[in-house]
């Protein structure tokens, strides 16, 4: 009787191990690369340089939101760029601080908006900025407007039509 159930036992394991080879043997389609045909240019490592236009600031209950338009006039993306602001009082002690980012790249010549939430009080006086990125230090520029080269471009004006 136990010579029965081993050989049972054994021919069970065989059949599951051939069971098993014969799964192994499937062929896969081969990978392919993700990137495959893109074109791929690797973050900046290092100063970046930025252009913005003048932080538009306005108290939402309360919450101070700064929206700074940036501009990457690198020639690699910028990593993950982000500004610091931080609030002083008149008597120029630091009172509270916000952060705003692009999470993932600004391509160069990309144009965004980085939103800046702090916290509101009463104590607010003055501000300033500072903007750094992932591997380094940025270089601000502030202009009076931005252009974006991505986007469509419209005609100025318009024939008239003669009638």
């Amino acid at each position: 009787m136990t010579r029965a159930r081993f050989a049972l036992a054994a021919a069970l394991v065989g059949a599951s191990l051939a069971a098993g080879a014969a799964t192994a043997q499937t062929t896969t389609p081969p990978m392919q690369s993700v990137l495959a045909g893109k074109k791929f240019v690797p973050p900046l490592k290092g100063i970046a340089e930025v252009e913005y236009t003048k932080p538009i600031t306005k108290r939402d209950k309360d919450m101070v939101v700064t929206r700074i338009t940036v501009k990457n006039i690198s020639n690699a993306p910028i990593p993950r760029l982000t500004i610091d602001e931080t609030w002083y009082a008149k008597d120029g002690q630091m009172v509270t601080g916000g952060k705003g980012f692009i999470n993932g790249l600004l391509q160069p010549g990309e144009v965004k908006t980085i939103e800046i939430q702090t916290p509101y009080n009463a104590k607010m006086n003055a501000n300033n900025w500072n903007f750094s990125h992932a591997n380094g230090q940025v270089k601000p520029h502030q202009v009076k407007a931005l252009d974006d080269v991505n986007a469509k471009k419209e005609p100025a004006a318009k024939n008239a039509s003669t009638s």
